[in-house]
């Protein structure tokens, strides 16, 4: 169940009863949004949190306006729970330390793979309800959590403030209305800024000479894959392609059955009005070889025009011309053709709108993600170097990234010796063969650490999906 986009949200979550009780863990930057906006939401509260070492929660909870004297470092359960039945905040280093507690939603936001996987497990086995921040966890084994939980009677979703939420809301939304969805999908997480004047390009903090977008500025009539060429040669030495964005697109297509173009998407650098003429069918002079496709955009615009701001959007056909003219003469972006048109949230607020699927999970039973996701898509590696038996796949920085490595979207399948392994499985793990650059990166490509709960989750999963019962069961049993 997803709310309209126009729903009195008083009246949807008017439950009678105290505040839902949450435990946030990693207090990073989502993280952080989350509690500070956990002080302010009337029916949550945001007093338990988790990070590697709990001195960084403490200081998370410091930096929101929680009074020192107020926080407790707590390294054991029972001094947990006295801190607690206080009514103060915690902070601890270990989900295991407070799992007891008497909190209704665990809000998962590590971005690490495998201890996010020991925490969707230990969240689901204390039969609390999971939300799922870290894509990196959900991307491998996000549809075998959901119904494991759902087993328990407890729910698994992904949160209003990331984009896949927010998506997947705007997708059922839409065909609640009997629009027909030629895409949908996302602005990339960084506009390219065009400044006319100086012939520069910023991007992500980075400025290069492009005086070629001056002449790639405007659409007018010209060919769609021609002017989104010249703007990607153009921009050649800027990241076009990015991570994070084919991860979050997984998560929507596990949900909706939605499926990618292409296994690294189209990406086009496109201004906002372009974009449902961009991302149309070829037939009508787009990027798309059919509809239901998933895509991202990187918003092209200059210094003083208005960003899409990291926002969703479907783009669906203009079955009645003369209405869709109108909404055209009011400011809804039509393709030129008149065929497609795109309808848009620009926005995601991370944790401080987060407490809207929360609450969706404690009142309500449901998830803000897809009524029954399935493993439709893995985001799988393939090596952009040759890569030496023995190194170990590092994942690293802001986006989460393996050196060497990038990623694309293929059909979902069970783990196999020769098949493309998952991404974030493949994350951190050592080699035991080379990879000769081009290749993709197979499961039998890698070692994994002893009692990896990430594969031995995703095992199951696949017990679930791609095996017999009886399959499931053997796997359940040995956990």
């Amino acid at each position: 169940m997803q709310p309209e986009t126009n729903m009195n949200f008083h009246r949807y979550f008017s439950a009678d009863r105290p505040p839902i009780e949450t435990c946030i863990v990693g207090t990073g930057g989502f993280g952080r949004s989350f509690l500070a906006q956990g002080l302010r939401v009337p029916k949550m509260r945001a007093r338990v949190a988790v990070d590697r070492e709990a001195e960084i929660a403490v200081a998370s909870l410091r930096a929101v306006g929680v009074e020192p004297r107020r926080i407790h470092l707590c390294t054991s359960a029972a001094e947990a729970r006295v801190a607690y039945e206080a009514g103060d905040f915690i902070a601890a280093a270990d989900l295991a330390t407070v799992i007891d507690l008497p909190f209704e939603v665990v809000v998962e936001a590590t971005g690490h793979p495998e201890a996010g996987a020991r925490h969707a497990r230990l969240a689901i086995e204390a039969d609390r309800h999971l939300a799922i921040v870290s894509k990196e966890v959900d991307s491998v084994i996000g549809p075998g959590l959901a119904r494991l939980a759902a087993a328990r009677g407890r729910v698994v979703t992904p949160v209003d403030g990331d984009q896949p939420s927010l998506l997947v809301g705007l997708i059922t939304w839409a065909e609640t209305l009997g629009l027909e969805i030629v895409a949908a999908g996302k602005a990339s997480e960084y506009d390219f800024v065009f400044d006319a004047a100086s012939g520069l390009v910023t991007s992500n903090g980075r400025t290069i000479s492009a005086p070629a977008f001056a002449a790639a500025w405007s659409l007018g009539d010209r060919p769609v894959a021609e002017l989104v060429a010249a703007r990607a040669a153009a921009a050649s030495v800027l990241p076009q392609r990015a991570v994070p964005d084919l991860c979050e697109l997984l998560v929507v297509a596990n949900a909706t059955g939605f499926s990618p173009d292409r296994p690294d998407l189209h990406a086009p650098i496109a201004r906002i009005p372009e974009v449902p003429t961009m991302l149309a069918e070829r037939e009508e002079g787009g990027l798309l070889s059919g509809t239901r496709r998933l895509d991202v955009f990187h918003c092209l615009r200059a210094p003083d025009e208005v960003s899409f701001a990291g926002g969703v959007f479907v783009l669906v056909r203009c079955t009645d011309r003369a209405s869709w003219q109108m909404l055209a003469e009011k400011g809804h972006p039509v393709s030129r053709s008149g065929s497609t048109a795109m309808v848009y949230v620009p926005r995601h607020l991370l944790g401080i709108e987060a407490a809207t699927s929360v609450m969706e999970a404690a009142l309500l039973g449901v998830s803000s993600g897809g009524l029954a996701p399935r493993p439709h898509l893995d985001l799988v590696a393939r090596a952009t170097q040759d890569l030496a038996a023995g190194s170990v796949l590092e994942m690293g920085g802001h986006h989460h990234t393996i050196e060497g490595a990038e990623a694309e979207l293929v059909p979902g399948a069970a783990l196999a010796e020769d098949a493309p392994a998952p991404f974030y499985l493949a994350a951190n793990c050592r080699l035991a063969r080379a990879v000769s650059r081009g290749q993709a990166i197979t499961f039998g490509d890698l070692e994994f650490a002893a009692g990896s709960e990430l594969l031995a989750l995703r095992r199951r999963q696949d017990a679930l999906f791609f095996g017999a019962a009886a399959a499931a069961d053997k796997v359940a049993a040995a956990l």
